[in-house]
């Protein structure tokens, strides 16, 4: 190369440097001031990626705050355990934590759900997964009748796959939407459709609205829980595309689902921006499904209090990621306003906690009660019940309404982990404490809406022409 030439994308990549965002800003400089090849290696070295790093030789310690107590749960546990010891290889890990609502979430090495793991300098999109900002939020609805809380709620909130129709749809405020535009995940036609259609939707799952009687005070309390929709989808999508390029390039050996996008690169920087977005958005859907709710019952808002349990935290150079895991030190929550929420299931009470930050825990609490098999397995062990009998075994004196009219029995109580466990669990590894609970009067949950979703209808029709 002459000092003369004009330097292209084909030279930078003979020199070592794969394609990158920069090479533009990098080639006009470099062009404009016609640097020399000693002068534009120099210019170029802060763009040189590290030497590729492989696997840590043995996992990095974390804390098991997870016991068995039959053979089930042995099972469960063995598992937990073993994804745990392949994932705290990944290089950049410095710590993690186990909650007792832990369980496997995907192929060995991938964390677990009730799962922490702390990383040096690294956003790993795997380990927040496609539910990004998974939240609960309160609203003391004072002495308001529980069953007008949800008679009205069931009129107010939106369930199952999609968004609301045009003309029921609630507006992003200016500066949000502003945001998006601003941010190169989330700018595009798509995903700002996406965020408008998908504002005051709670999606389905194990995602519920719930309504139960505080036990300290004896006022009805209106609970959500849902997380960031398809804006989330979309930013977690993007954000495992560009974390699968670094891999590539930082840490072949690493494994696909625990790839990280470094956080001092430019993409680091806008993907944590990003997330910041998406966890303001995920807190305005649950706003604006409670202050409807509030509106349309002509009731005053009491209290109100909000955690999210599926997100990234950050303190200095470390990311928490917590997939599953309530945060209990305010450090990680810039807008905290109360107690943190676990809920545990329909028939059990949501748990109002707090605590302090050990060793043991790193700062985190469990996100509810967890499963020990599969939905799938469930419904094998009670396939000799019919669901409607297993549904009344299971919601006697509580009034549990489906939103798409057909029952879930993967969300009905036996499908979770014993609660009572769970709570003995988090007593004994110093999880947080219990200073209210909110017993239940009923939920809404998005029910079985697939079993006549209308490619099974079309389905169930050419079987019977046939």
């Amino acid at each position: 190369m002459r000092k003369t030439e004009k330097i292209t994308g084909n030279d930078l990549i003979n020199m070592g440097f794969p394609p990158a965002k920069w090479y533009r800003e990098a080639l006009e400089y470099i062009n404009e001031n016609n640097l020399s090849k000693s002068e534009m290696e120099n210019y170029l070295e802060q763009f040189r990626l590290p030497e590729k790093i492989g696997l840590l030789e043995s996992p990095v310690p974390y804390s098991f705050n997870l016991e068995a107590e039959n053979e089930q749960e042995i099972d469960n546990v063995t598992k937990v355990r073993a994804t745990m010891e392949k994932l705290m290889k990944t290089p950049t890990v410095v710590s993690g934590s186990v909650m007792p609502d832990a369980c496997p979430a995907g192929p060995e090495g991938t964390i677990p759900v009730g799962g922490v793991v702390a990383t040096k300098n690294a956003i790993h999109p795997g380990m927040h997964s496609a539910d990004i900002c998974c939240s609960v939020m309160l609203t003391d609805f004072g002495n308001t009748n529980p069953k007008t809380v949800l008679d009205i709620a069931q009129q107010s909130t939106h369930f199952g796959p999609g968004g609301r129709p045009r003309g029921q749809q609630f507006k992003m405020t200016e500066e949000l939407e502003q945001a998006f535009k601003a941010n190169m995940f989330l700018n595009d036609k798509k995903s700002l459709s996406i965020a408008q259609e998908h504002l005051a939707t709670q999606g389905d799952g194990n995602h519920f609205l719930y309504v139960g009687i505080s036990e300290k005070t004896g006022n009805t309390m209106l609970i959500t829980h849902h997380g960031s929709r398809g804006p989330g989808a979309r930013l977690y999508k993007q954000g495992m595309h560009i974390a699968e390029r670094f891999r590539k390039l930082i840490s072949p050996e690493t494994l696909k689902q625990n790839a990280w996008i470094p956080y001092d690169t430019e993409e680091g920087k806008l993907y944590w921006e990003a997330l910041q977005i998406i966890r303001k958005w995920t807190k305005l859907n649950h706003e604006l499904i409670h202050d409807a709710i509030l509106e349309k019952t002509e009731t005053e808002k009491q209290n109100r209090f909000w955690n999210e349990h599926n997100f990234v935290f950050k303190d200095g150079e470390t990311f928490y990621h917590a997939k599953g895991a309530t945060p209990l030190d305010s450090k990680y929550m810039p807008d905290i306003t109360g107690p943190r929420l676990i809920p545990l299931n329909m028939a059990e009470p949501v748990l109002i906690v707090e605590g302090d930050t050990n060793d043991n825990n790193l700062g985190f609490a469990p996100h509810g009660a967890g499963r020990n098999m599969s939905r799938s397995q469930h419904k094998r062990n009670l396939a000799h019940l019919t669901d409607e009998e297993i549904f009344k075994n299971e919601t006697k004196g509580l009034d549990i309404r489906f939103f798409s009219n057909e029952i879930d029995i993967s969300e009905l109580p036996t499908a979770y982990k014993s609660a009572s466990t769970v709570r003995a669990q988090m007593s004994q590894f110093k999880l947080g404490a219990v200073i209210d609970e909110v017993n239940p009067y009923g939920c809404i949950m998005a029910g079985d809406w697939q079993k006549n979703a209308p490619w099974r209808k079309r389905r169930r029709k050419k079987k019977r022409k046939g």
